[in-house]
């Protein structure tokens, strides 16, 4: 649901292979690898894909051909598709690895997470990127066909030759915002997942598109500059990691700043994959989908390249905010002192002499470390506890939501957890 992707339901992926014929034959002509591997090869190629004709096999045969001429020394060029090259030009920016890389894709079934999916396979048949991929797909039980997407995202991983994992939850049961229990659910597991198989990346296919919604959802609510942000390309999945994790297992979205909805829907297409549809992506209930199918096209008439614009934005407040999140660090160090951290008393003098836009960073950042996360902190409860510096006054206290409070006493800020 959060990454809002337009898809058109398919018949199952395993229904073809049982009767292949000549659309799977244009299809595998059409194919980069497939080119390239008979025509340097022609051969042996045929004589392997003769024997796995039945099969339903073809491209991960030819996969697995082009990786052992390889081997053998053969110098095979592979002719990538657009969408694939320009994922490769954002995995190099982003400094993602292309050998012995361990990595979780999330997969819905929809166009965009099909789309990354099918690229990262064409550049693993490429030879492009050396990397063992985990699909792992979450069932959230809020539709009737939800299982059955389960079963097509698992037969298409079978077909293609890949690990998955599927997880199940229930959204509706937590109560609370849908959106927001969906999320959490599913990214529980996705950590779950990643944890389990040692992965080091978990990749999910939000694209441009999602970062102008989220941007003008966040403008709408009032957001400061760190929410004008959007979303990030690349994030620890968690904000405190378990101290086992060596290393940390890292959230990276390498479609986010590029690809388009209608590029994934058109590259599944070309691929020869028909997504599936989540009726809920439009359903006009939900925000997201009244931004989208109202608010972005209205803002299309004044500037046809809104959707970029916005994510130009989100990408330069987002270099802005990596600056003043270190100069707030810092700042919080030398309130506390240069041995103390976490929540530990912060001096009211230095914080109060800070100028406001650092201030506040500040007592976000100690409040985050104290309470473990910002949920439902809001800008009155950083506002009441800048107040505890104004003025010579001690025990003064301001209540956090969840019980926690803050104190001024003698000089310094002391944070109290609820009971």
């Amino acid at each position: 649901m959060g990454s809002g992707q337009q898809k058109t339901r398919g018949a199952k992926p395993g229904a073809n292979r049982r009767r292949p014929g000549l659309r799977q034959w244009r299809d595998l002509r059409a194919s980069p690898v497939a080119t390239s591997v008979f025509f340097y090869c022609p051969l042996p190629t045929a004589c392997c894909l003769l024997a796995s004709w039945n099969k339903g096999a073809i491209f991960a045969r030819l996969a697995l051909l082009l990786r052992v001429f390889a081997a053998l020394g053969y110098v095979v060029a592979v002719r990538l598709s657009g969408f694939a090259k320009n994922l490769r030009e954002e995995w190099r920016r982003m400094a993602l690895p292309e050998e012995a890389a361990r990595i979780v894709v999330a997969v819905s079934g929809g166009a965009d997470s099909l789309a990354l999916w099918l690229a990262l396979d064409e550049l693993r048949g490429a030879g492009r990127l050396d990397a063992v991929l985990t699909v792992a797909h979450f069932n959230h039980g809020l539709r009737e066909e939800s299982a059955d997407d389960a079963l097509w995202v698992a037969a298409l991983a079978e077909r293609l030759g890949y690990a998955r994992e599927v997880g199940t939850g229930d959204a509706r049961s937590r109560g609370g915002n849908l959106e927001q229990e969906a999320r959490r659910a599913r990214y529980a597991f996705l950590q779950g997942v990643a944890e389990n198989m040692g992965a080091n990346y978990l990749l999910t296919a939000h694209t441009l598109d999602d970062q102008a919604e989220t941007v003008l959802l966040h403008l709408m609510r009032g957001a400061g500059p760190d929410g004008l942000g959007g979303i990030k390309p690349l994030r620890p999945l968690s904000s405190a990691h378990h101290a086992a994790l060596t290393p940390p297992v890292w959230l990276a979205r390498p479609l986010l700043r590029w690809a388009r909805r209608a590029e994934t829907v058109e590259y599944c297409r070309a691929r020869g994959v028909i997504p599936l549809a989540d009726a809920m992506n439009e359903d006009e209930n939900f925000s997201r989908v009244r931004v989208r199918r109202q608010v972005l096209p209205l803002l299309e008439s004044f500037n046809p390249r809104i959707v970029t614009s916005l994510g130009r934005t989100a990408e330069l407040l987002q270099a802005d905010a990596i600056v003043l999140q270190e100069a707030a660090a810092a700042l919080l160090q030398k309130a506390q002192g240069e041995t103390s951290s976490g929540t530990g008393p912060a001096r009211v003098d230095i914080l109060r002499a800070a100028p406001e836009a650092l201030r506040l960073r500040a007592l976000r950042l100690w409040l985050k470390r104290g309470r473990g996360d910002l949920r439902r902190l809001e800008l009155t409860h950083l506002r009441a506890v800048e107040r505890l510096l104004e003025g010579s006054h001690g025990r003064r206290i301001a209540q956090l939501p969840g019980g926690a409070r803050v104190e001024r006493r003698r000089g310094w800020l002391l944070f109290h957890a609820s009971e």
